[in-house]
Formats: structure tokens, C-alpha cells, sequence
């Protein structure tokens, strides 16, 4: 062990170094669960074997000598902490924001944009292609026999934002009289519903907590014109970032002659086919159909991708600083207990044992500092509601969702610092020669 140790130090090199932590770090986030099988092997020998023992003993004597080493200690656990702490803030925000999107769609409704359009924003539909798409088959009738669907006009006005009083984006929906059933999940939890015809709007709970101006009775400026607020509504999804107002009102207000998309409600999941193919086959229409689940997913997807690559790149990069720390962290415990490690060798403690514990100790206080950061990040940032530029250039309101899933990723890189901070300081100890080592101070 002790040979095998001193020809892997002899190889170490900063260059390699840093390529085996990428190559750690990148095992143990995409195939954690071999990792876990070894790890489960590895306690086994800890416990069933007398090396394992060893190693245990030699554990708790480390520990034991922690206060003399705090500030070495506080450097791993502070660093790996805020590393977990940015990297679990960071997906919480790219899990908030898909979230918000994703929860605005589902496989029973469909929405219908102008060909080619990518957003709503960028779509036209007009009245007369409104009229053939309302009567495809497909869609979902109510009792008067109506078809569950609304023909939306999206437009974009600024308001002031509470935290910095700067004008933001804010979208405007104008949407059909039969929005209410066509989405049930909305709920006004304020004040009432608009009146059709008059310039009166609901606010999403989000924009009314975001932005100023959105209070119950007040009047909102919209292309010019007066609106009142007569009413705030909940979703849980994207729309809360919303107003809305009726469709042919918004219209007239931006002097539209026709609308973004038309969304409808279908009579199963399985009738989008058949909707999708009648408008696919009508020569007078030129539109693109797919269910709200399919088009919010991808309306989040650009921005989660980026903050999630974002977010990485900003903890591999932490990662390294803090791998680092923990290296000379340890290299320092190593060559202050020189002497110590050199007589548990004389008395016949072998390489393997030492070479555990001082990986257990070194991953111990990565696990401090990962449940430490993930603590922080639970604390600071679960809830959190913020608002970012979304796809119709308009500000999406969401919250920071630190879900369990999150923690323990988090937890699974401060335990792969942990790793391969201590694995090269505790070879070094396994290869030190055993007189040399009983000579250090």
C-alpha cells in the first residue's frame, strides 16, 4: 500500500490534479449511484474487518484532535459551503422558473399560434381564421354547447416595480368569456371577476406583489388609457404574472384586428390529433398546434438550460478552489501529525487504515460544510420570490424552489470535494518513509 501510495505521489502534478477532479466530480454527479454501491461496500469493510476497525480508531483520534486545527477545519467547511450554497441557490432558481411555466400547461388543452411564431407575442391570428379554429373537432363543449376556448390578444405595458420603482415589462392578457372554465386552476381570491366590454382587469397575485399600482380600485395606465384593478387571481403557474382584461377591450385599446393565439380545451388528452390534423388540412389556415404542456416546456427550456449551465459552471469552478483548500488544509494536518501517523505505522497500523480515516475525517467536515451551505440555501432562498424577462419580453414572477432533490445534490458535491481533498494528503501520508517520519517535528 505504502509503494503503491508513494509511486501515485510521484505522478501527481497540479495539471493532474485538477483533471482528477474533474474526472471525481464528474463520476460521482452523473453515476452517484455506483458510487453509492462502493461506498456501501466500503462501510461494510469498515465495520466486518479488522483494517476497518483500524481505521474507525484512527477516525476518532482526528477528530479527536479537531480543536487544535479549527482554522484548517473552518477553511473546508466554509469553502464547500459556499459552494453547495450557490449551486443549490442557482437550480432552485432554474427549477422555480420551469416550474412556473410547466404548471400553466397540460395535455387537455391546446393552444393555436400563426405558423412558425415561437412565442405568443410574435403570433397572429385573425378573426376569421379564429372562427374556423373554433369550429375543428376536437374541442370540448359546454352546456349551451359553446366550445371551451379563448381567442387571446397579448400585449406588453410597463408598471413600476415595488423594490426599485423602474418601469418593468408586464404582460397584458386579453382573454375570451370562457377563460374561467377553459382554465379552472385560476381563482380570484380578491375582488371579483372583469366585465366584459369595460376596461377592467384581474392581476396575478404575482404581478399584484411585484409591481406597484396593483391594488384593489386603483387605475392603471394601459396604451393611454385608464383601466381599473377590480381583482386579484391565483394559479400557481406563469399567468399570475399576468393581467387580465377582456379580449375585444384589449384589442381596441392597441387597435388590434385580430389576436396572439387561440387556446382550447379538448375532449381528451388523445384529441390532439385529431384537432391538430383538421387544422393541419384546411387550405385557409396556416397555424402551428401543440398542447399548452408541450409550449410552456419549451418557453422555460432556454432559460432554465442557461441558468443550470450557469449554475454548474459556477460551482465546478468554487469546486476547484474549494478542492484545493482542502488540500492544503490537509496536507497541513498530515505533515503536523507526521509523527503521530509515523509511530500508529511502527506499532502496525498499514496504509489502508490511514489512508481511510484521514478520507472519512477530511469527508466528515465536507459533509459539515455541505449541510451548512444547503441549510443557508434552504433558509435564504425556499420561496423566494423574484421576477425575470421571460419569452414575451414580459417579466415572469416565480419563486426559488429548493426541493429535496436539490439538497442532495448539493450534499453530493461537498462530498466529492471532500473525496478528492483528502485522497491525495492521506497517499502522502501512506507513502511517507517511516524514518523520515519519526524524525519530523
Amino acid at each position: 500500500m505504502a509503494k503503491a501510495a508513494r509511486i501515485i505521489g510521484r505522478m501527481l502534478h497540479p495539471i493532474g490534479v485538477g483533471l482528477l477532479v474533474l474526472v471525481g466530480l464528474g463520476t460521482w454527479i452523473m453515476a452517484p449511484l455506483l458510487v453509492l454501491i462502493l461506498a456501501a461496500l466500503g462501510a461494510t469493510w469498515l465495520v466486518a474487518s479488522r483494517r476497518g476497525h483500524q481505521a474507525l480508531a484512527i477516525t476518532w483520534t482526528g477528530l479527536a484532535t479537531l480543536p487544535q486545527r479549527l482554522g484548517g477545519a473552518f477553511v473546508i467547511v466554509i469553502g464547500i459551503a459556499g459552494v453547495v450554497g450557490v449551486l443549490i441557490a442557482l437550480l432552485a432558481m432554474a427549477k422555480g422558473f420551469q416550474t412556473t411555466l410547466q404548471q400553466a400547461g397540460n395535455d387537455d388543452t391546446a393552444i393555436v399560434l400563426r405558423a412558425g411564431a415561437n412565442a405568443e407575442l410574435s403570433s397572429r391570428i385573425d378573426r376569421a381564421s379564429a372562427i374556423l379554429i373554433a369550429q375543428a373537432p376536437g374541442i370540448l363543449h359546454d352546456a349551451q354547447n359553446h366550445p371551451i376556448l379563448s381567442k387571446e390578444v397579448v400585449v406588453v405595458t410597463n408598471i413600476p416595480k415595488r423594490s426599485t420603482g423602474t418601469d418593468a415589462n408586464v404582460e397584458v392578457r386579453g382573454v375570451g368569456p370562457r377563460v374561467w372554465a377553459l382554465r379552472p386552476d385560476v381563482q380570484i381570491i380578491s375582488g371579483r371577476r372583469f366585465k366584459p366590454g369595460l376596461r377592467e382587469l384581474v392581476v396575478g397575485r404575482g404581478a399584484w406583489v411585484q409591481f406597484k399600482g396593483l391594488d384593489l380600485g386603483s387605475s392603471v395606465q394601459i396604451n393611454n388609457q385608464e383601466w381599473q384593478v377590480v381583482g386579484v387571481f391565483a394559479s400557481g403557474n406563469t399567468h399570475e404574472s399576468e393581467l387580465w382584461g377582456d379580449a375585444e377591450s384589449v384589442a381596441a385599446a392597441y387597435r388590434r384586428n385580430g389576436f396572439q393565439s387561440v387556446t382550447a380545451r379538448l375532449t381528451s388528452p388523445t384529441a390532439i390529433d385529431r384537432f391538430k390534423v383538421a387544422l393541419a388540412t384546411d387550405p385557409r389556415l396556416k397555424v402551428d398546434v401543440e398542447t399548452t404542456r408541450a409550449y410552456y416546456s419549451k418557453q422555460s427550456q432556454r432559460l432554465t438550460n442557461l441558468i443550470q449551465v450557469l449554475g454548474t459552471g459556477i460551482a465546478t469552478i468554487m469546486g476547484f478552489g474549494a478542492t484545493f483548500g482542502a488540500l492544503n488544509t490537509m496536507y497541513a494536518a498530515v505533515a503536523a501529525r507526521a509523527r503521530e501517523i509515523a509511530t500508529l505505522r511502527a506499532l502496525g497500523f498499514t496504509g489502508l487504515p490511514l489512508v481511510t480515516a484521514l478520507l472519512l475525517e477530511t469527508m466528515l467536515l465536507a459533509l459539515l460544510g455541505g449541510v451548512l451551505g444547503a441549510g443557508i440555501a434552504y433558509g435564504l432562498f425556499n420561496g423566494y420570490t423574484v421576477s425575470t424577462l421571460g419569452s414575451n419580453f414580459s417579466q415572469v414572477v416565480f419563486q426559488f424552489q429548493v426541493s429535496t432533490s436539490l439538497l442532495l445534490n448539493g450534499l453530493q458535491w461537498a462530498l466529492a470535494i471532500g473525496f478528492l481533498g483528502g485522497l491525495f494528503p492521506a497517499l502522502r501520508a501512506a507513502a511517507l518513509p517511516l524514518t523520515v517520519a519519526l524524525r519530523e517535528l
